[in-house]
């Protein structure tokens, strides 16, 4: 426990941290954005552009996130209220309480559906069902209000129920199961995708690099999903890097997370699409594809009920690996800042995003015509997160560490003391003071609508 405060919690071995760091960034984007996003922006030349941005970016704003987190030993709202007392740089880490707030409150809605789903599969509530009655299925369950609120209630259930018992108790002894979990979950699931008759068509959808699809906008699409793929910018960074011990290496822990939520993706989508090509059915981003074209094209497979089950209990890994670190994040500023024990800071902060969440699960029946801004309430916390929460703390967070935090605490983060050969400090410091700030500032631009390159 050497460097940490007394008495507080710290993650207890590599793989944990790799684990739950992974299983933070890894969610439903990565199981039915990412490779749809691949297909439709040039197959392999997409992928390409996309680990660089990672690697040249996204690596570099991790570490940024982790280093201050390690160095304050505290919650995103106290790191930076330790590390610039007196200073206004709190405000950044209250954004990331705000925005792990807003982000819970719909992201379990849609947790929830997982659930529903894979109960559906147990049950055989997909049998014989056409697209179009799936369709319908899928509208009438998110218009009527009790399944919604019960299987919402039910996720965030589960996830106060892991956050509750500690850093290693509950988040990493978790993630150290939910992730290979997860993996052994694609892998049968791609075995079973690839050896369709046709699922050739599939794989070429996602890796024959058509360089034709590049365009200015596709560089930014490759940006945005890096950033958001990565958790950046929202405090769980920071909040796990505060469980980080000084013996750990950051640098290789940023790229152990960043291989692994991109393998992710990519391996989703080797599950997925050689499927639906095989099987002739139009491709879909978001919910469409999960909740209506996949279980189409498990109706049809044979041995498809297991699959589906299968397919839905790894949407729900995925899940809620996530909205573990996003509770974490609250949990740790109310136990932290407000001096509440963790049991009680876990089930308050349940009951405040529940508030919320419950809004955000009416927004698609009896709220469905409230509208704020032209939005319901679902559509603007995810608005608002996406486009202008978490693009603004990314973007002051590069430039804390950049500028205030300075280049000798950084070093010392990134080479444990001067005990690792860290060589790529000056490429580091270059990147978050000039590249990674204008970078974010283009995503911020483009998402609020000032900029469009379409």
């Amino acid at each position: 426990m050497s460097g940490l405060p007394p008495n507080r919690e710290s993650f207890g071995s590599k793989f944990g941290i790799v684990a739950a760091t992974a299983g933070s960034a890894v969610g439903l984007g990565n199981i039915w954005r990412y490779p749809y996003v691949v297909g439709e922006n040039g197959g392999a030349a997409f992928i390409m552009i996309y680990l660089a941005i990672v690697i040249a970016i996204g690596i570099p704003v991790m570490l940024s996130e982790l280093s201050i987190g390690r160095r304050a030993q505290q919650n995103v709202y106290g790191s930076f209220r330790t590390l610039a007392p007196n200073r206004p740089w709190y405000l950044i880490g209250l954004m990331g309480v705000v925005a792990a707030f807003m982000i819970l409150a719909f992201y379990t809605v849609v947790a929830g559906w997982t659930l529903e789903y894979l109960y559906q599969s147990f049950i055989g509530g997909f049998h014989e069902k056409s697209a179009e009655e799936l369709g319908s299925m899928f509208n009438s369950f998110i218009g009527s209000s009790s399944r919604p609120l019960i299987w919402f209630f039910v996720f965030m259930g589960l996830t106060a129920f892991i956050v509750v018992a500690g850093v290693k108790n509950g988040i990493e002894k978790s993630t150290k199961i939910l992730m290979p979990l997860l993996f052994v979950l694609l892998l049968i699931l791609i075995v079973r995708s690839v050896t369709l008759p046709g699922a050739a068509k599939g794989l070429s959808f996602i890796f024959k690099p058509d360089f034709s699809k590049i365009t200015a906008e596709t560089f930014l699409m490759a940006l945005g999903q890096a950033f958001f793929s990565l958790s950046i910018g929202m405090g769980t960074l920071i909040t796990y890097g505060s469980y980080i011990q000084k013996r750990d290496n950051l640098a290789t822990t940023s790229l152990s997370v960043v291989a692994t939520d991109t393998m992710v993706a990519i391996l989703a989508g080797v599950a997925i699409f050689p499927a639906v090509f095989a099987f002739g059915i139009p491709t879909g981003a978001g919910p469409g594809l999960a909740f209506i074209t996949l279980p189409n094209i498990f109706e049809q497979m044979p041995g498809g009920t297991v699959f589906s089950v299968m397919f839905f209990l790894l949407l729900g890994v995925a899940a809620l690996t996530s909205t573990i670190s996003v509770l974490e994040v609250i949990v740790a500023f109310f136990v932290e800042e407000l001096k509440m024990k963790r049991g009680a800071a876990t089930w308050l902060a349940t009951f405040s995003v529940s508030i919320l969440g419950v809004l955000c699960v009416l927004s698609t029946s009896e709220l469905a015509d409230f509208k704020i801004l032209g939005k319901t309430v679902f559509e603007l916390m995810e608005y608002t997160t996406a486009n202008v929460l978490l693009p603004l703390g990314g973007f002051f967070i590069v430039i804390f560490v950049a500028w205030f935090f300075g280049r000798d605490k950084a070093k010392d983060e990134l080479s444990n003391n001067g005990t690792l050969k860290a060589h790529y400090i000056p490429v580091f410091l270059f990147v978050i003071k000039f590249i990674a700030p204008l970078a974010i500032a283009f995503v911020f631009l483009q998402g609020i609508g000032l900029i469009d390159l379409k």
